[in-house]
């Protein structure tokens, strides 16, 4: 299915290259929105869009943030900066999961203890993992900090099932096609496809509505579908938003 999302940058709704996002938060950018994130968020309330996620690139975001939410309370998630001080706060501003990534790792090692307090802080069926990945030596290894630094964490089926104990669903960036528009990393989405027990949401590279076809296709409909710079309500030519919200109503969602 077709999950939407939310970039935000400076307070703004943005579609960037991934792995262009450096520490002085500086960034290729595809598309620089003229309307506000609530706008966003009042079209997928509208569509009936849910488990999209709204991802806060650096500070400066968060009212952008909490006004996209009171507008679609419940029906999106939020990423960025999240740690156990504030996760039980965005979901009462109104996110249905809050999403984690780089916070998670300590020099490249995912720490257990902090993935375990953050689960102590809003529970595990609220929390979504962020396994961004890139690949490297022929196989796709999570990255954190902005997507620039490998972890040990090679994505495999045993890292999957574990993860998958402590968190409601998973979401992963193809991050060498992310923001391209050249085409998904299908042997990304064949692993997420084969190994993944719980949801996940694969973002990275969708040109065309065919994309979100193949993803289907190739997961048995196990795996959803972010589109970003593609998207026409992002200033893209390649898939058009009505075709989206068709495809998911077709599809029973």
């Amino acid at each position: 299915m077709f999950r939407p999302c939310i970039d935000l940058r400076q307070g703004k709704v943005v579609q960037i290259v991934g792995a262009s996002l450096a520490e002085d938060g500086s960034a290729t950018v595809n598309y620089e929105s003229d309307q506000p994130s609530a706008w966003y968020a009042a079209r997928y309330r509208d569509d009936a869009l849910t488990g999209g996620h709204i991802v806060m690139l650096g500070e400066g975001n968060e009212d952008a943030a909490r006004a996209a939410l009171e507008v679609w309370p419940g029906g999106m998630q939020i990423g960025g900066g999240i740690n156990p001080d504030n996760a039980a706060g965005w979901l009462e501003a109104g996110a249905s999961h809050v999403v984690v990534t780089s916070w998670l790792f300590v020099d490249g090692e995912l720490c257990p203890d902090r993935l375990e307090a953050l689960a102590s802080a809003v529970g595990r069926d609220r929390i979504v993992i962020d396994l961004s990945c890139r690949r490297r030596d022929g196989a796709h290894w999570v990255v954190s900090e902005r997507w620039q630094r490998f972890t040990s964490f090679r994505l495999t089926a045993d890292v999957l099932g574990n993860l998958a104990e402590s968190c409601a669903e998973f979401l992963v960036h193809g991050v060498d096609v992310e923001g391209l528009g050249q085409g998904i990393d299908v042997e990304l989405v064949e692993l997420l496809s084969e190994c993944a027990t719980i949801p996940v949401t694969y973002a990275g590279g969708a040109r065309s509505i065919a994309d979100l076809h193949t993803v289907h296709d190739i997961s048995g409909g196990r795996v959803d579908l972010t589109i970003g710079s593609a998207l026409d309500i992002f200033g893209g030519s390649g898939i058009r938003y009505a075709d989206c919200v068709e495809f998911n109503r077709s599809h029973g969602r």
